[in-house]
């Protein structure tokens, strides 16, 4: 298993069905210093995961998307499969119950700023800004 290492810049798995978002989250990510992973929906990020998981270091998904499972369900899969991975969750109309999120994990309401969402990541990751 190859880790990695601190010079290595951290790796997000940003998992959103709609292009334009997903496109926009992951530029903002990579210009913070982020290497982004992507994926439309949960059933690729599992594949994803499953090739990569000893890179990734936060799964930032969104809740509702197409496929076998929405974005909890993938966060909890990715929570007892992957401990190791952190948890950011995201959705636009309604807010999880805390013991909806997996341990540890966030919120971040839609619409969100570029700037929260990137402190967001780097708290995850125990990097400074």
């Amino acid at each position: 298993m190859t880790l990695v290492t601190t010079n290595d810049p951290p790796v997000v798995l940003l998992v959103e069905d709609e292009l334009l978002v997903r496109m926009t989250a992951a530029d903002e990510l990579e210009e913070a210093g982020f290497q982004v992973l992507e994926a439309a929906n949960a059933d690729v990020a599992l594949k994803v995961l499953e090739a990569r998981s000893d890179e990734v270091l936060v799964l930032f998904t969104d809740v509702h998307m197409p496929g076998s499972m929405d974005g909890m369900e993938l966060a909890e899969q990715v929570h007892a499969r992957w401990p190791h991975v952190q948890i950011l969750i995201s959705l636009g109309y309604a807010r999880p119950e805390p013991h909806e999120i997996p341990d540890d994990g966030r919120f971040l309401p839609k619409p969100y700023h570029a700037a929260t969402l990137v402190r967001h990541i780097h708290e995850l990751v125990g990097a400074e800004e």
